[in-house]
């Protein structure tokens, strides 16, 4: 048989379950509103931390920055010679190539010296003159002497002469002929003695003021030296040698048979002695630079090498002042243009990569202080 289920029951039952499920619904919605809460203090939490973190660690690096000044516009830097020769004329002979290095003293070209061998020997020629000269001069001196000398003894004879013939003139016993003629005879002696000693100081003055002084150290003599020392200077001047030790380059249009001016450039020598580096720092970073100073040279050619080096000295002025058209700055501009400040830097160290100038590179200078210590 089935069982008979009585319907009140069963609408008891439903308002049980009914009412247990009201009981129980705050429960759980509280045991799902708990975790959003506890997520919201710690969101809060990092909101209020985070900047807080952030602002001491921005304030940190940038009370203890402001000791390192860098820059990349920096440059390797070499002495260029500039290769001219010193007189003029045709080339006859090349020996060097481009980019071949050299020692000093090495030949690098010749110059036809033909027209400097022949000045030299009429150079020559010349001095040889001036010297015979000087010797005319001295045997035209001793003659003038000599011609003095025999002067002032006929001027002392007619003067005695004159004597006489005034003291028998006084007693009348001489003619006024014969009075006459020795008058006259002595005034002529005297004419003779004092050219004598004109054509005597003639002579001296041709000897430079001093008969004794020695030949080679007369004015004429010495210009014809000079003139010998210019010749055989120009004849030297036509082999042309490299000043210093380094690397020849822009020869590959000179060529044989070109002529040449005096004073123009020829070629370039790259020095490989001495190698420096110069960077151009913003105006506002010298404040802290200061000679002395250990820089950190990084070169582009050779990435992860740092090379040591120091600061040598800074530049006078800007590098816009050796320009040559300076930037005029005036009242009606209104845009400040930030000038650089060249500052020369040695690098250290005897095994130094192969360094060409006008490499670029990136220069960092420890001046040492930051922007704590400064404000402590």
């Amino acid at each position: 048989m089935n069982a008979r289920v009585d319907p009140k029951s069963e609408e008891a039952s439903a308002e049980s379950e009914t009412v247990e499920s009201v009981a129980n619904a705050p429960a759980a919605q509280n045991a799902e509103v708990a975790p959003p809460a506890r997520r919201g203090s710690r969101r809060l939490l990092l909101m209020i931390s985070l900047p807080l973190i952030l602002l001491f660690v921005g304030g940190y690096f940038y009370l203890t920055g402001g000791r390192y000044e860098d820059t990349d516009d920096a440059y390797v830097r070499q002495a260029i010679v500039s290769i001219s020769s010193d007189v003029s004329g045709r080339v006859v002979e090349v020996l060097v190539s481009d980019n071949q290095t050299v020692q000093k003293g090495d030949v690098l070209f010749h110059i036809d010296a033909e027209p400097y061998q022949i000045a030299l020997e009429q150079a020559e020629a010349s001095l040889a003159a001036a010297r015979l000269n000087v010797e005319q001069l001295r045997v035209s001196y001793e003659t003038a002497q000599a011609k003095l000398s025999a002067a002032e003894n006929v001027l002392a004879v007619r003067q005695k002469a004159e004597d006489r013939v005034i003291s028998l003139t006084d007693k009348g016993v001489t003619t006024e002929a014969e009075s006459d003629n020795t008058h006259l005879a002595f005034q002529e002696a005297q004419s003779n003695v004092a050219l004598a000693r004109q054509s005597l100081a003639a002579a001296v003055a041709a000897l430079g003021g001093n008969p004794d002084t020695a030949t080679d150290d007369l004015p004429s003599v010495r210009a014809a030296l000079a003139a010998l020392d210019s010749a055989k200077r120009n004849l030297a001047k036509t082999t042309i040698v490299a000043p210093s030790d380094g690397i020849v380059s822009n020869v590959e249009n000179l060529n044989v048979g070109q002529f040449v001016s005096a004073g123009s450039t020829i070629a370039n020598l790259v020095e490989t002695g001495e190698v420096w580096v110069e960077a151009n720092f913003k105006e506002t970073q010298v404040g802290k630079i200061i000679v002395g100073q250990p820089v950190s040279v990084r070169v582009d050619t050779y990435p992860g090498l740092d090379i040591a080096g120091k600061v040598l000295s800074i530049g006078a002025a800007t590098g816009a002042e050796f320009s040559l058209i300076p930037a005029q700055n005036a009242s009606g501009n209104w845009v400040k243009v930030v000038q650089r400040i060249p500052v020369r830097i040695g690098l250290e160290g005897d095994d130094l990569p192969v360094l060409r100038s006008g490499m670029s590179v990136v220069v960092t200078v420890d001046t040492g202080k930051s922007l704590l210590d400064e404000l402590l």
